[in-house]
Parts: structure tokens; sequence; C-alpha cells
């Protein structure tokens, strides 16, 4: 320690250059120095270390033992450093073995990382992604802490704090199981208040939300007769029982088991957006993944 602290980082290249030319002239050239200016630093160097660290041979000057030991992970040190404090340069996920932590509920895994993985995997093959759970009331502390790079949520309700890119804006759609007994064709508004429904609700046992609130404007009211938390258990209660939902369309746009039908009345959908902290808002590799989903959410 007490050798680390009398050091500093002009002696550190000088020691660098040295055991890369073995030479004081050519280590000079290779600093810009001048060869005066390179001895005194040896003789730092040689004070710090108790060691000669180069001694004179016959065709230029061989390292000692302690040279040797400490060529190789000084080098890999400057390097380190030259890329820590280098201007960044441009990303390239081909060979990048980057993680990502992701945090969406099972409507953005579904609606938006599912769609993605496979292009993902082609142009960034060495990268690993973790899927975390949304739980927006801690989510731009993780995100301030670098434990969640990108955040998939709706317009309403957005973490104060976050930047912010609109990916794409959502409608609901009617949908059933193929073979619905009730439900050949477009439902009048009447008989869509008749059937049984299902509705998600995120936090738990809610049974009204804005396809109640659309319907009771016109005094009407439906038969919301299952709450779930999640949308893939709403989809296996549609595919085994005669439940209707009210769900987002690009969730079910591609599933082949379901009937899909535009509901009688008018029901507002919701944007989705992508979210992530100031402190990532700069840097190139972070950029690449909002670009990356931004540009197969538009594609979709």
């Amino acid at each position: 320690m007490n050798n680390f602290r009398r050091m500093d980082l002009n002696l550190l290249l000088t020691l660098d250059a040295l055991l890369t030319e073995h030479n004081v002239t050519r280590a000079a050239q290779r600093l810009n120095l001048s060869q005066p200016s390179v001895s005194v630093q040896l003789a730092k160097l040689r004070d710090i270390f108790n060691d000669p660290l180069l001694l004179p041979g016959p065709r230029g000057m061989l390292p000692t033992a302690k040279a040797d030991k400490l060529r190789q992970p000084l080098r890999e040190a400057i390097e380190l450093l030259e890329r820590a404090v280098s201007p960044d340069s441009e990303f390239n996920p081909a060979i990048s073995s980057k993680t990502w932590n992701v945090s969406a509920s099972d409507y953005g895994e579904s609606a938006i990382l599912l769609p993605t993985l496979s292009a993902f995997r082609a142009v960034a093959p060495h990268a690993r992604l973790a899927i975390f759970e949304t739980q927006p009331a801690g989510v731009a502390k993780k995100m301030e802490q670098g434990d969640i790079d990108v955040l998939f949520h709706t317009g309403d309700g957005v973490p104060a704090g976050l930047r912010r890119r609109k990916l794409f804006d959502e409608s609901y759609v009617l949908v059933s199981r193929k073979g619905h007994p009730r439900l050949a064709k477009r439902p009048t508004l009447a008989e869509f208040t008749a059937l049984e429904h299902v509705m998600v609700s995120p936090e738990g046992g809610g049974f009204y939300g804005i396809t109640d609130k659309m319907l009771e404007e016109t005094g009407l009211k439906r038969k919301v007769v299952l709450s779930v938390q999640h949308f893939l258990f709403a989809l296996s209660a549609l595919a085994s029982t005669d439940l209707v939902a009210m769900l987002p369309a690009r969730l079910v746009k591609e599933n082949s088991t379901l009937q899909i039908f535009e509901p009688p009345i008018e029901i507002p959908g919701f944007e989705m957006a992508m979210l992530w902290h100031e402190r990532c808002h700069r840097d190139v590799a972070h950029r690449w993944l909002r670009d990356f989903f931004a540009a197969r959410c538009l594609e979709s």
C-alpha cells in the first residue's frame, strides 16, 4: 500500500514502456519524453519497488524477476484504464456479452419481449436478458442503482424522474375461445353485457376496469365473474370455459385458438412506453438496446 501511494500514473506508464522496449531511449521516444526524464523516473521506480527492475544486458536491458511479474498485470491495468477514460465508441452487439436487466409485466413480456426475442438472439448472440416482474413502487430506485436497465410500462402511473419513449398505442378487443356457443359474431351491446367476463387486475381482486367505466356512463353493467392478476391465466381461462374478456389486441393477435371481435362500445386504449434512468441515458450500449426495442415495436 505504501508503494501504491508513492506511485502516479506517469510512473506506471513509464514502467510499462520500459518493460515493453527494454531500452531507455526507445521508451523515451514511445512516451514522447527526453531520455534523462525517463532515467529519472526509472530511478524513482527502482526506489519504490526496491528492485533494479531492468539490468544492463548484451542487447539492451534485461528485466528482473520482479519486473517480469509486473509486466502482464500492469499492461492489463493500463488497458482497462484507457478504455475507462476514452470516449465511447460504437457498441457492437454481435460480440457483446453484456447482461441486460429488463422489467415488465406479463403483458410486456408477451407483447414486447417475446416477439423480439428471436431477433435479439440473432443480433446479440452472446448477450443475456434477465426479465423481472414490474414493481412500479420500487423500480425507479432499482434503475437509479443500476439493477434495472429498462422498464416497459403503460403511459399512466409512470414513476417520476425517468426518461421515457413511447413505443405504441394499444387497443382492446373482445376475446373468447373458438366455438363459443353465444359468440359467433360481433355481439350487440345487450349481448355483450349478458356474457360472463374475466378481467385482469394486476393489483389483484379488482372487478371494475375501464370497460366497466365506459358501460356505466351509458347506464349499463357487465357481468365480471372472474378476476385474475395475470394475462396468462386469463388466456387459459378463456380456452377452457365460456368466459370472454376484453384484452389488449397485441396480446392475442397471433393466437389461433381464440376468436377476436371489435367490442360493441368504444373502449379507450392505452400507451405503452419504455423507461430508463438518466444515469445510462448517454451510454452507447444502453442507447443501442433502446433503439432495438423501439424499432421492433414499430415493425410489429
